[in-house]
């Protein structure tokens, strides 16, 4: 299994999405659609988003720290 980290490449903002995608296997569109359906919804999703921006390593990062 592969840690988490945000890919460099095929990101739109911060890349949360297609780790996420990358992460439960499906495709960087179909997660991107989603979270923009869940904002729908009440609750903390855009903090949510704010935050694992904020705590997820960038994928350059995660190699060197290896």
């Amino acid at each position: 299994m592969t840690a988490l980290a945000r890919p460099t490449n095929g990101r739109m903002i911060g890349g949360v999405c297609a780790a996420l995608a990358r992460r439960f296997g499906t495709s960087a569109t179909t997660m991107r659609v989603i979270f923009l359906l869940s904002c729908l919804l009440p609750g903390p999703q855009f903090l949510l988003y704010i935050g694992l921006w904020i705590f997820l390593p960038s994928e350059d990062k995660a190699r060197t720290s290896w």
